[in-house]
């Protein structure tokens, strides 16, 4: 089983950075793993944020959603137990609680398929609060 683990939250002006991070444990993280953020704001279902699948020899592919494309940067460390999202010129619409998510291994196909929904993913982390003030 494994652990999902968000941390790097906090309160933040408009157009300032955080960067969140998501550890993973309890399980050796391989190569095709596929990992994801999403959020929910107060009153809103969860919606998909990026998504990170770990390629062979080293290969990475990444997706953002159009709301957070180019201001949002997903990455990944050395090891495979940590994914990271550097978040950018943030928006008082960002601040949502911030939930990382983890599929395990997945076809390139599965992961363009899938990459954005929900069902994909089996293991979820606890949330990480991030506020956006105007």
């Amino acid at each position: 089983q494994v652990q999902l683990v968000e941390s790097g939250g906090g309160l933040v002006q408009a157009g300032g950075s955080l960067t969140l991070s998501c550890a993973a444990s309890g399980r050796t993280l391989i190569s095709m793993t596929v990992m994801a953020w999403f959020r929910q704001a107060p009153g809103k279902e969860r919606e998909f944020v990026a998504a990170i699948r770990w390629g062979l020899y080293g290969s990475v592919a990444t997706y953002h959603a159009d709301s957070v494309k180019g201001r949002f940067t997903l990455s990944r460390d050395n090891a495979m137990t940590t994914m990271f999202l550097q978040m950018n010129s943030l928006k008082p619409e960002d601040t949502a609680v911030y939930y990382c998510a983890l599929a395990g291994a997945a076809s390139y196909g599965d992961f363009i398929r899938e990459r954005a929904t929900e069902r994909f993913y089996d293991s979820w982390g606890q949330g990480t609060q991030v506020t956006v003030s105007s």
